[in-house]
């Protein structure tokens, strides 16, 4: 059995993607698979790196939300990359294509579908994007990992299963966590990360928060910068010397650091929050405010609305909100609790193994 899979541009189209090759890998270990990407995506880097046959499209970006130039330009890429996804898809032959997300999978499922193979796209957000608004005319499958976005497709063709949440997060253990960061189990712990390549605001605001959390030394803190942020936020704390505060750039072992959390700071990017909610994880939120459709503020309040997280809007963030919004929860164990439940409520921990199984009932 074959099988294409196409996702691109960030982590959060690409993990998704490699979960689902696993959770199918596991199910029919004779499958071969196909990645279909950018050249200059970050897939062109982590898909080889797991092993995964993997194939670019020359693409110059997605088309912009009104009338220029340039979309005259992308649009006549795109009607060139739909023909050089036509030769992939002939010549690799697969008996389903599968897109998580990212203008990449355009031309490749679109190509697909006119080529009568069966397709199934995955959409994380609330809020679904042009890409794949489009190609929900075109495929068999949709599987969306929140409720709400269940209104953004036809009804017959669409199932609510989630988000794919890598087997490293659920297997973590909070023991394993603090070993590895050097953490204790009688403080609570705060992780914070703005998301693969960091948040300046949430850096910026979280400076003197942890001045202040140096002092108190009553919880402790793992902030994770993005590596273009970390001289900056470090050279900000050079006069810090606390035990109960680390500070890196990139974290290579995230699932373990949400296995040891009881609290997070986050953007509210889709596979963050599957995580997190699969780990049962209370949290403040900060949605990047130039998400497209403003999908990140909507993933956000769905948690918000359960119970399970706090929003701040990037325009409304300061240290000084952010530290009385730690200060109340870290002060009431009882209502990180009663999070950490509503969080665990929403949680779709078997959802890569569902889609699994709706990508073979194609075929």
């Amino acid at each position: 059995m074959k099988i294409i899979v196409s996702g691109g541009g960030t982590g959060g189209h690409i993990y998704p993607a490699l979960t689902l090759i696993n959770a199918i890998k596991a199910k029919r270990p004779d499958a071969e698979f196909l990645y279909v990407g950018t050249e200059k995506g970050l897939e062109a880097d982590i898909v080889p790196k797991a092993g995964i046959n993997f194939t670019a499209l020359n693409l110059e970006g997605g088309l912009e939300r009104r009338f220029t130039l340039e979309n005259i330009s992308r649009a006549a890429n795109a009607i060139w990359s739909i023909k050089r996804a036509a030769d992939i898809v002939k010549e690799f032959k697969p008996n389903v294509v599968v897109g998580t997300g990212g203008y990449v999978c355009g031309p490749i499922l679109l190509a697909a579908s006119l080529l009568k193979v069966p397709t199934l796209i995955q959409e994380q957000n609330a809020v679904a994007g042009v890409t794949n608004k489009i190609l929900s005319k075109f495929v068999d499958k949709i599987a969306v990992g929140t409720r709400d976005a269940l209104k953004n497709f036809p009804a017959k063709k669409t199932t609510y299963t989630g988000n794919p949440i890598r087997a490293e997060v659920l297997a973590a253990k909070k023991e394993d966590g603090l070993r590895e960061f050097n953490f204790t189990a009688d403080k609570p712990i705060v992780l914070i990360s703005g998301g693969s390549r960091g948040a300046r605001s949430i850096n910026n605001a979280m400076i003197d928060v942890l001045k202040v959390a140096a002092q108190k030394n009553s919880a402790q803190f793992l902030h994770v910068t993005g590596k273009g942020e970390f001289e900056s936020v470090t050279k900000k704390l050079s006069d810090l010397d606390a035990p109960n505060i680390r500070v890196v750039p990139y974290l290579y072992n995230m699932p373990r650091a949400m296995a040891m959390a009881d609290l997070a700071i986050f953007r509210a990017g889709a596979t963050g929050l599957a995580e997190l909610t699969a780990r049962g994880v209370p949290a403040i939120l900060i949605p990047y405010p130039y998400a497209a459709e403003n999908h990140q503020e909507f993933n956000a309040r769905t948690l918000v609305e359960a119970g399970a997280a706090r929003m701040i809007l990037n325009k409304d963030l300061t240290a000084e909100l952010l530290q009385e919004n730690l200060d109340e929860l870290l002060a009431s164990p009882q209502t990180l609790k009663q999070m950490a439940a509503a969080s665990l409520s929403l949680g779709k921990p078997n959802a890569a193994d569902e889609i699994a199984n709706l990508i073979l009932s194609l075929t």
